[in-house]
């Protein structure tokens, strides 16, 4: 099993643990990151988990996200993982950092330093169906309202994350 990073809240590097374990109960203060893609007519790519994730599954998400392992930089991570997940790369921007806990049923939890990224994307999305079960671009000032008028379809840390860019 690979190991994600553990910190403190001031995101310094305490150790490393398993993912599972990290999402047990109240979780355990680990790294991750998320990024928001943006197309040419200023849209923004948003998916929908996998039913197959155990922590909010089929709600919708960032353009990506994920958790960097053990000697993996947040940028590395996010460029990992949007080709992993979305089968394409871009070149990302850093924006800002967040720390959040958020509780998921009585399933686990999310409890991380999370850093914002941005990019810029236009081709053509190849989804991972293990990872993500729709896509779609949106315009930003409609997609904030249907947040504000359906919270509970969307990630906690999109809600959050969205404020920072």
């Amino acid at each position: 099993m690979k190991k994600i990073v553990l910190v403190d809240k001031k995101d310094k590097i305490v150790g490393y643990g398993d993912k599972e374990k990290c999402h047990q109960g109240e979780g355990i203060l680990h790294r991750a990151c998320i990024v928001f893609v943006f197309n040419q007519n200023g849209q923004l790519l948003i998916q929908k988990r996998s039913k197959l994730k155990k922590l909010w599954p089929l709600f919708w998400d960032n353009s990506c996200s994920s958790h960097p392992q053990k000697g993996e930089t947040y940028l590395k991570t996010i460029k990992r993982r949007l080709k992993e997940e979305l089968g394409f790369s871009c070149q990302p921007k850093f924006v800002d950092k967040f720390q959040y806990q958020a509780r998921y049923k009585n399933i686990g939890s999310e409890n991380e330093v999370c850093a914002v990224f941005v990019g810029k994307y236009n081709g053509k999305i190849k989804p991972n169906l293990k990872e993500i079960t729709n896509w779609k671009w949106v315009e930003l000032r409609e997609f904030k309202k249907d947040i504000i008028k359906n919270p509970n379809k969307y990630t906690p840390w999109l809600k959050i994350g969205l404020t920072k860019i």
